[in-house]
C-alpha cells in the first residue's frame, strides 16, 4: 500500500528524549542527586511516552527498525518509572537489585541487536547504540554485584550515552531544517538531489514516501521477484 502523504521523521524525538533522560538519570546514578519525583516525571513522560509518539510516527513511515526501537525504548522507560513507584501504591514489594540485575541483563542482549542494525547507518547513531548496550552491560554487573563502584562509573557512561544522542537528534532537527550538513553524523545521510536528511524529503517534492525509499508497495512485491527495486518497477 504506498501513502498518499509524507510523514515527518521522528527520529530527532526519540533520541533527544532519551538523550535528556539519560543525562539527568545518570547524574543521580554517578550519585551527584537523590532520585525524585522530578526524574520519575521525565522518565515516564518524555522519553517514554515521548518515544512511543516516535515509534507510532515511524510506524506510519514504515520504518521497522525505528517502529521497534523508539517503542520498545519508551514503553522500557515507562516500565522503569512504574517499578519505582508501585511499591508505595501496592502492597508488592520493591524488585530486589539482583533481580533488577537480570532486567538490565535481558535489556543488553536485546540492544546489541539491535546495535547490528545499525552498522550501516550513520556513525553517530552506532555511537549512541554502542554506549547504550555497553550502559546497560554496565547496570546489570552493578545490580547483579550489588556494587555501588560499578553503578557510579554505569553512571558517568550513562552521562555519556545521553550527550550522544542529544547530538544526533539536534544534529537531525537542524540538518533537516537547513537542507544541509550543519552538524556532521559521520555518514553519508544527505542527498539533496533525493530524499534529503533521513527521510526528509526535499520541499518541492510530492511523490509517496513508498517511493522516496524506493521500495515497492506491500501487494506488489512478490509479483515482482527477481526484478530490481527501483521505482520504474512499481505501480502506483
Amino acid at each position: 500500500m504506498t501513502m498518499d502523504k509524507n510523514y515527518g521523521d521522528s527520529t530527532p524525538l526519540a533520541f533527544i528524549a532519551y538523550g535528556v533522560t539519560a543525562v539527568l538519570m545518570n547524574i543521580h546514578s554517578a550519585d551527584f542527586f537523590q532520585l525524585d519525583s522530578m526524574l520519575l516525571s521525565l522518565s515516564a513522560l518524555y522519553a517514554g511516552f515521548g518515544q512511543v509518539i516516535a515509534g507510532a510516527m515511524a510506524f506510519l513511515r514504515g520504518d521497522i527498525f525505528c517502529t521497534t526501537t523508539f517503542t520498545s525504548y519508551g514503553l522500557y522507560w515507562i516500565a522503569t518509572a512504574l517499578m519505582m513507584v508501585l511499591p508505595d501504591w501496592s502492597d508488592r514489594p520493591p524488585t530486589s537489585r539482583r533481580f533488577v540485575g537480570w532486567f538490565n541483563l535481558v535489556w543488553f542482549v536485546v540492544t546489541a541487536f539491535f546495535t547490528v542494525g545499525t552498522l550501516k547507518g550513520p556513525k553517530a547513531v552506532q555511537l549512541v547504540y554502542v554506549s547504550m548496550t555497553l550502559l546497560f552491560l554496565l547496570n546489570a554487573i552493578a545490580n547483579l554485584a550489588e556494587s555501588d563502584t560499578v553503578t557510579k562509573i554505569a553512571g558517568w557512561e550513562g552521562i555519556l550515552s545521553g550527550m550522544c544522542s542529544i547530538y544526533f537528534g539536534v544534529a537531525t532537527v537542524l540538518n533537516a531544517e537547513h537542507r544541509r550538513v550543519v552538524l556532521p553524523v559521520g555518514g553519508s545521510t544527505w542527498d539533496p538531489s533525493n530524499t534529503g536528511y533521513k527521510g526528509f524529503p526535499p520541499p518541492e517534492s510530492s511523490e509517496p514516501i513508498a517511493h522516496l525509499h524506493s521500495v515497492p508497495p506491500l501487494d506488489t512485491r512478490d509479483s515482482i521477484k527477481g526484478k530490481s527495486y527501483d521505482n520504474d518497477n512499481t505501480d502506483d
